[in-house]
């Protein structure tokens, strides 16, 4: 599978953006999927996963209420809606599909694989 995450920009604190996350090869429906995040000489962080469903779903505690990930698999696409932004949420945006089975406790990038290019969001205050 490659990814190619979408729909990054500039936006004021308490604005919106929605990241989008598209398949060029492969199919993403058979998978659960995440989002991660990596600031600027920070480590590379869990933001939210989806199980290949959508029934399923985890979020950082940093952006519960905030974000809202969710996935149209007909269009072979994930999603990342993020509310009421934050200069703290500035980061590239990264998808990547879960290793496994759905697990709603997988955080580490670890767990994770097929990464795509990341997509920049910078949140200004």
């Amino acid at each position: 599978v490659q990814l190619q995450a979408s729909g990054g920009g500039l936006v004021q604190a308490g604005g919106s953006l929605r990241l989008s996350c598209a398949a060029s090869e492969g199919t993403l429906s058979a998978y659960a999927m995440g989002w991660f995040r990596q600031a600027l000489g920070k480590e590379r962080e869990f933001v939210a996963a989806i199980s290949w469903s959508g029934s399923g779903t985890d979020y950082a505690d940093s952006v519960k209420g905030r974000f809202t990930i969710s996935r149209d698999n007909v269009k072979n696409t994930l999603y990342l809606q993020m509310n009421s932004l934050k200069p703290e949420d500035t980061a590239v945006y990264y998808c990547a599909v879960q290793a496994g089975i759905w697990n709603n406790n997988a955080r580490k990038p670890g767990d994770y694989h097929s990464w795509g290019q990341g997509t920049q969001v910078t949140v200004s205050s």
